[in-house]
């Protein structure tokens, strides 16, 4: 049964609805209320054109990036065991935002990620020896998720074979964490207890052969990184490298697998395949980020005061029918998509390059393994919102599979 919800006054981004079609939520909204409010979850304001969330995000002296998340705080800044962990770059405006964020750009420079993807792939067929040798998969489980948490974790140097651990605390982060303060704070603490040893450890040895041990010894003005930014950088790492990639390879990996047309015409013609990566990151936009207003303010007629959330919804503005031609329609070979699946202005994600191969890899290899599959028909595929959306179960019926 369909909830009877204004959407204009009072959305939930929690909601069953909300999660599972927004789509049709976002194009009323652009008709009605070109930027909706809630008292939901501490209250917040929803932009949902492309014009206005783009203007947002490059505005940040007027929408602070210090907290992200879509709801407010779990606990007071500085309250953990290790003080003060801005995610940084992402959660810090400039000056700070400048100088992380310049640390981070070599690792996932083009020419970083083209290394790492010699590496990706070889994972990716190991996984797909194992699914193509089934009839029936779990491929946001068994694939999917898998896929971010290995490369992640070897580009901080820590054991590939805590990828369960690693996707434990992602969701507990994300998903169960965002409603749940308890969950949130406990889970935060482990990744820093986690994180701590770690950071010590480079400390010991002196290596400086991965990410973790670049911060561990990065300088700025002559002064090593606090332990609390360099504890705040790899959990940023970690939680936004892992959630929002596996979400997007799965977004892909569920439209193929619902529509044979497009999945067809990739295992026809596997040079479209970037083209395609370009329209499911348009077409399923995972990631929703927050902004906090800096001073009161009316801003496109909406009286915002000083500490209002934001919720900066990129996946509605890459719907937006005034930017794009036929919106709602997944066209893989679509010329003009200027999408901003990876934000606009100072913060636009800086592993993009990352998550674009990552994604590009896992579907040239399953389509490589198994060209033809589809949604089981008592298949219930679920969907994980508020900070990403994105499937977590998709399960298959394997058709037909090379090499087994």
């Amino acid at each position: 049964m369909r909830e009877m919800i204004d959407w204009t006054s009072e959305y939930d981004i929690f909601s069953k609805e909300y999660i599972e079609n927004p789509f049709e939520i976002w194009d009323d909204l652009r008709e009605k209320c070109p930027i909706a409010h809630t008292d939901k979850w501490g209250g917040s304001w929803l932009p949902t054109t492309y014009d206005i969330v783009t203007k947002m995000a490059r505005e940040p002296e007027k929408f602070s990036s210090r907290e992200i998340i879509v709801v407010p705080p779990a606990e007071a800044p500085g309250s953990g065991a290790y003080g003060p962990a801005p995610a940084a770059p992402i959660s810090v405006d400039a000056p700070m935002h400048t100088w992380t964020r310049r640390q981070l750009l070599p690792d996932f420079s083009p020419k970083a990620v083209d290394e790492l993807e010699v590496f990706t792939r070889a994972w990716c067929r190991e996984l797909m020896d194992s699914i193509a040798g089934k009839s029936e998969a779990d491929i946001a489980v068994e694939y999917a998720q898998q896929i971010p948490a290995q490369v992640i974790a070897t580009m901080l140097g820590v054991p590939t074979n805590m990828k369960d651990q690693f996707t434990t605390w992602v969701r507990n982060t994300l998903e169960a964490g965002l409603t749940n303060p308890e969950l949130r704070i406990k889970t935060r603490a482990e990744l820093q207890d986690f994180f701590m040893g770690e950071i010590r450890n480079r400390r010991e040895t002196g290596s400086t052969s991965d990410l973790i041990g670049e911060l561990v010894h990065a300088e700025h003005d002559g002064e090593p990184y606090p332990d609390g930014l360099i504890l705040g950088m790899c959990g940023l790492l970690l939680i936004a490298g892992v959630d929002t990639t596996w979400s997007g390879i799965g977004s892909s990996l569920w439209h193929l697998a619902t529509h044979p047309e497009d999945r067809i015409r990739l295992v026809q013609e596997p040079e479209l395949i970037p083209s395609a990566v370009e329209e499911f990151l348009r077409a399923y936009s995972p990631v929703t980020m927050a902004r906090l207003v800096n001073e009161d303010m009316e801003y496109e007629g909406c009286p915002m005061k000083a500490g209002d959330r934001i919720l900066m919804a990129f996946p509605a503005a890459n719907r937006d029918p005034q930017h794009f031609e036929r919106p709602d329609e997944v066209i893989i070979d679509r010329e003009h998509n200027r999408h901003v699946a990876f934000g606009a202005g100072i913060h636009r994600c800086v592993g993009s390059n990352l998550a674009r191969m990552e994604m590009r890899v896992a579907i040239e290899e399953f389509l490589a393994r198994v060209p033809e599959f589809e949604l089981r028909e008592d298949a219930e595929v679920t969907w994980a919102g508020g900070q990403v959306r994105g499937p977590r179960t998709i399960p298959v019926r394997i058709n037909k599979a090379i090499g087994h």
